[in-house]
């Protein structure tokens, strides 16, 4: 059963090669980290909800919004996932039903989203506001879009189709349905991000690491299926 359904649109994916022994007190039982290349990703991630539904109905004010999230790579027997550190939205009621619902980690923030066309580029930004202080991400792009080369990083980083969340001793599952995205490759890209204040101490060290590449994904309808239990 289909629990949402939404278009993402204009996905920044900036991505980081890290050391696997940062990410394992985060691993669901049941799941171990997916590599590429024998090298260990986490990623943060800005796009847009669009043309949101919850069970086929369009909630008042809920229908287009921004999302900012932290998440890294995982797999499951031969499903390929991604688990969330914290997902960042502007709608206190997604951040009720996705804890509530499916365990995620979800936080309520002030938030907004810049895109502009340019001559011979465009532009797109991403800004939340936490401890009153805005944070940003943002990418100046090609203006036309290109397919995504199947074995590169970049197609390890957008091919991921499950969610895994974990809640006390139990792991959870859900697929998240999309066809494969296109790209517009990166010309330059800016950060403004507190890692410490967004994410905690454990994540303080991403202040110090440069990322290893970054993305923007076009983006597509996306269908979050209904949570499963794989590990008790």
């Amino acid at each position: 059963m289909t629990f949402l359904n939404a278009y993402w649109k204009n996905l920044i994916l900036i991505n980081y090669e890290i050391d696997h022994k940062f990410l394992q007190p985060f691993v669901p039982k049941g799941t171990e980290l997916d590599l590429f290349n024998g090298k260990c990703y986490i990623s943060i991630v800005g796009f847009m909800f669009m043309n949101t539904k919850v069970l086929g109905m369009k909630l008042p004010y809920h229908v287009n919004f921004e999302e900012v999230n932290l998440r890294f790579y995982v797999k499951h027997k031969d499903k390929r996932g991604v688990v969330f550190i914290k997902e960042i939205v502007p709608k206190p009621l997604i951040t009720f039903v996705a804890n509530s619902i499916y365990h995620e980690h979800y936080q309520t923030a002030k938030m907004k989203h810049i895109w502009t066309k340019h001559g011979n580029y465009k532009q797109f930004e991403y800004l939340w506001k936490i401890n009153n202080i805005w944070q940003s991400i943002s990418v100046k792009t090609e203006k036309i879009f290109s397919e995504i080369i199947e074995d590169s990083e970049a197609h390890f980083i957008t091919e991921h189709y499950y969610g895994y969340t974990k809640h006390k001793n139990k792991t959870f599952e859900y697929e998240v349905a999309h066809p494969s995205w296109r790209q517009l490759k990166v010309k330059d890209f800016k950060l403004n991000i507190d890692f410490r204040m967004n994410y905690g101490e454990s994540f303080t060290f991403l202040n110090h690491v440069n990322p290893t590449s970054v993305l923007l994904a076009e983006g597509s309808d996306v269908s979050v299926k209904n949570k499963k239990t794989i590990h008790i």
